[in-house]
């Protein structure tokens, strides 16, 4: 009887002290989700709930000061015959085609430079002054190259007087309009890709470029047969986030164009933009919406598969 009163605490202690240790164990294998739980509410509130009711509205005849009406297919039905929205698409279109292998090549070809240039004031600079319009609002840069080619100062016409240019036409000219835009569109952004072409290249070991200096190799050679097979992965990267935010170009074209003239410059955001606030057609907006959420989506998916293969490849 003496023998079971002196171990039984003890054994029971030993009972115990797994079982607050399992429990202090599970809490652990909790924490992380804690953590990402309320930024997964916000993209749950603000993404997920916004797609689901665009496209429940996309079925309803809907402009916001009356009740939504359901229509069945009439809005997607419209948008094949709809000319406006297919000008906006091809508009979007050309703004890709113009500013996405700029984009890309010019990041490629600058973030090698300014790697060659090492941690040089020239180089400290040129990051600073690449990445200040990145950091500015579209807003006021689309305002401030507006004002620029309006003006009639004779600073601002001496300046496009070299090259033979009427600075007034550039944005008042139906076909040179979409080109002035795209052209900004790179300035503006050139800097965010370089940031990341930049960082692709500094993880590079220099092992790699010291072997191939001493088998003789040129700095042409070190850039074709080095850097860009080793950048590739963050060439497409860039690639494809240059092509998805071509098809959400909207801050930029509103300000300097507000999307003319004869709506040259109107891409798919501004279009649904205008049918909700100034045609009263938010039903048919958010078709319109949809149609370019699919158009992102496939740029992703077709990104995805690329990344991956490219990843098996390595």
């Amino acid at each position: 009887m003496i023998h079971w009163l002196s171990i039984g605490p003890k054994m029971k202690n030993k009972q115990v002290h797994p079982m607050k240790k399992k429990k202090s164990g599970f809490l652990s294998k909790l924490a992380p989700y804690a953590y990402i739980t309320p930024i997964s509410l916000i993209l749950f509130t603000f993404v997920f709930c916004s797609l689901i009711v665009a496209v429940i509205f996309s079925f309803t005849r809907y402009n916001i000061l009356i009740p939504a009406e359901f229509n069945g297919l009439f809005n997607y039905e419209k948008l094949l015959r709809d000319k406006k929205l297919h000008l906006a698409i091809m508009n979007t279109l050309k703004i890709a085609v113009m500013t996405v292998p700029l984009q890309v090549l010019l990041s490629t070809l600058l973030a090698a430079l300014i790697a060659s240039m090492k941690n040089s004031i020239i180089a400290k600079i040129a990051k600073a002054a690449l990445f200040i319009p990145v950091l500015s609002s579209s807003a006021v840069v689309g305002t401030i190259w507006k004002a620029i080619l309006n003006s009639r100062t004779p600073a601002v016409q001496a300046v496009f007087g070299i090259f033979g240019i009427d600075p007034s036409m550039l944005l008042g000219s139906s076909k040179a309009a979409i080109v002035t835009l795209s052209m900004i569109i790179v300035w503006k952004s050139l800097g965010y890709y370089m940031i990341i072409a930049l960082s692709s290249l500094m993880s590079i070991s220099d092992t790699y470029y010291e072997a191939a200096k001493v088998d003789g190799a040129n700095t042409r050679q070190l850039f074709t047969k080095i850097t860009l097979p080793m950048m590739k992965p963050t060439i497409i990267l860039n690639t494809f986030l240059a092509l998805v935010s071509s098809m959400q170009t909207f801050d930029l074209a509103y300000t300097m164009t507000g999307g003319g003239p004869s709506m040259s410059t109107t891409t798919l955001v501004m279009y649904a933009y205008q049918l909700t606030f100034k045609s009263a057609k938010a039903g048919y907006a958010m078709t319109v919406s949809n149609v370019l959420m699919l158009i992102v989506l496939c740029i992703v998916l077709v990104q995805q598969r690329y990344m991956r293969r490219d990843a098996s490849e390595i």
